[in-house]
């Protein structure tokens, strides 16, 4: 049913949507996604004052990081206002428009942290591979062109989304599946040909994750060339452990999308709470467990944390 202010093509406002069969248990989840946020929150702003005042993070490697956690911290923040919204005070509704840059801004830290992931695997290439030429390659000026570039390729690829979105008639409700806009979400309440969005969708997808994915897996096969090559045995496990904490976080960011590609494609009558927690691990997973990764497997990180803390006893 259509509001006095709304059109047959377009609401005014969408309906968002908490955990389905999960109502009563609203005040657990909320406390949950409040930890979570805590969590990724004060762990990438950690890791950003760790690399801004340590001068011994001063290295590629670390600038990189820091990009990865600013994209965290992006990728929380674009969720975070409509997720509290709708479990802490059951407030549900969400402007048109509104949504549109919610989706847009969720989309694009998504793509963001595919390149960023990207940028991180060429840098352990280097290191590894060309380790003389490390300071050479990897100068700052190189690294900022890096971080532009990926920022510019997200925003440009994703910035037709709004429109080829806005363009469409909305006439199967008002109702989404989330408690945050997704494109994929968008397009069940569409009732318009929606080919467009689909078809430009995939080639977002493939242009984005698809190459992203396939050079990180190159970059470790040629790493792995690398590191078989030599001879000693302590060095070999050496270098294959400067590569350990990003492993992880590319784990931890392509695993939920290939589960979530899996549930879409093969089990397409999953109850729809199998669909909702899916999409909450792809987007509140890896800006939490990101800078746990780091702090764990990284010494240097580690060294910085305890430096802080014992000045601030002393």
């Amino acid at each position: 049913m259509l509001s006095l202010n709304d059109t047959p093509f377009q609401p005014t406002t969408l309906q968002l949507t908490g955990i389905p069969g999960m109502q009563r248990g609203h005040a657990w989840v909320a406390l949950i996604f409040c930890i979570l946020y805590l969590i990724s929150i004060i762990g990438n702003l950690s890791i950003l004052t760790l690399v801004v005042r340590e001068p011994a993070l001063h290295q590629p490697m670390y600038y990189f990081l820091s990009m990865l956690s600013l994209n965290d911290l992006g990728v929380s923040f674009s969720t975070l206002p409509t997720v509290l919204a709708t479990f802490c005070f059951n407030y549900r509704h969400i402007g048109f428009d509104a949504c549109l840059v919610q989706m847009f801004f969720i989309h694009m830290f998504s793509f963001m942290e595919s390149g960023i992931l990207l940028a991180m695997s060429f840098d352990r290439f280097v290191a590894i591979c060309e380790p003389l030429r490390y300071a050479t390659v990897l100068t700052n000026s190189r690294i900022l062109v890096m971080g532009l570039g990926i920022l510019a390729k997200s925003f440009i690829t994703l910035f037709p989304f709004p429109f080829l979105v806005k363009r469409l008639p909305f006439c199967k409700g008002r109702i989404l599946h989330h408690s945050y806009c997704l494109h994929p979400d968008l397009m069940k309440v569409a009732c318009g040909d929606i080919h467009v969005n689909n078809i430009y969708g995939l080639f977002v997808v493939i242009f984005t994750y698809g190459i992203d994915s396939a050079f990180i897996l190159l970059s470790y096969a040629l790493i792995l060339r690398a590191v078989l090559a030599i001879a000693s045995q302590e060095q070999r496990l050496k270098a294959l452990n400067t590569c350990m904490s990003h492993i992880c976080a590319v784990l931890a960011f392509y695993v939920p999308i290939i589960a979530v590609s899996m549930i879409h494609r093969f089990w397409k009558s999953a109850p729809p709470v199998v669909h909702v927690m899916m999409s909450n691990v792809y987007l509140f997973v890896p800006p939490m467990l990101n800078p746990i990764i780091y702090s764990v497997k990284t010494k240097e990180i580690r060294r910085g944390i305890f430096k802080i803390l014992h000045k601030s006893q002393s």
